[in-house]
């Protein structure tokens, strides 16, 4: 298990951004090559809650580092369960870890996920490397297309297995922006599709949580029988408010993660 939390993020971002090329284009949008610290607000990992796969074997690798259980959040139309962990040290990015409920999914998705998983081992789940570590399984396209008709979200897994599906960044911490509006306008001006799912702006002052995103880049995989420009992964940005304690909310709200999940909608 890794020992720093630093060495771990800088592998999960470098893995990200190798999906993600739109990632380092708004790095430089915010200000980034003028040294401008681009804050992670949170990472945000899923799984399928199968053995020895499920959240809790992907937040042990957490757990190792210092991290703590915050809240956990129930997607009952997306048949999705997750929790949120937080690090005593505040530049420690948060962790969102999801998982599919697959025992609530159709007899034949579950026959297709329990084959994909099924081939990994424990050990594989503990080495350092696998939350940035990928599929580990043979996948045809015709599966992925399977897997899209019942849930975007196994279909996503399926295809990109073990990576953070996106990276957010702490608008607290911007010193040119102030707002998740401006963020929006400054990647609309730039060319960038806004998630719009549930109004761009996701959450409220009052929510204590404000988030938007843009849609997944869309980049080519190698399926195990042709190659297809799919979904990858998104940018996210969040502006947290104080709790009345004064310190900032550390959640998240399930009604807004619900329509991030969207963001690696295939749109089809």
């Amino acid at each position: 298990m890794h020992t720093d939390h630093t060495v771990l993020f800088e592998n999960l971002w470098q893995n990200y951004q190798n999906v993600t090329p739109s990632a380092a284009h708004i790095h430089r949008l915010l200000g980034a090559e003028e040294g401008r610290a681009i804050i992670n607000d949170h990472i945000a990992l899923r799984t399928f809650n199968l053995a020895p796969v499920g959240l809790d074997a992907l937040a042990e690798h957490f757990l190792t580092l210092g991290y703590r259980e915050g809240g956990e959040y129930h997607f009952k139309g997306k048949k999705l369960y997750a929790r949120h962990y937080e690090h005593e040290d505040p530049k420690a990015p948060r962790v969102f870890i999801s998982e599919l409920l697959t025992e609530q999914c159709s007899p034949e998705l579950q026959a297709l996920v329990n084959k994909l998983v099924k081939g990994i081992t424990k050990e594989q789940v503990h080495a350092d490397t696998f939350l940035y570590s990928g599929r580990h399984w043979e996948l045809d396209y015709d599966t992925y297309r399977e897997l899209l008709k019942e849930s975007e979200y196994a279909a996503w897994l399926a295809a990109w297995g073990y990576r953070a599906n996106h990276f957010t960044v702490s608008v607290n911490h911007l010193h040119n922006f102030e707002t998740v509006a401006d963020i929006n306008q400054l990647l609309k001006d730039n060319g960038f599709l806004v998630n719009g799912s549930g109004g761009e702006v996701k959450g409220s002052p009052d929510d204590l949580l404000e988030q938007s995103s843009t849609m997944a880049d869309r980049v080519s995989v190698r399926f195990s029988d042709r190659e297809m420009t799919i979904p990858s992964c998104y940018y996210e940005f969040a502006r947290r408010y104080p709790t009345p304690g004064g310190t900032l909310y550390n959640g998240f709200v399930a009604a807004s993660a619900d329509k991030i999940f969207e963001s690696t909608d295939t749109g089809m």
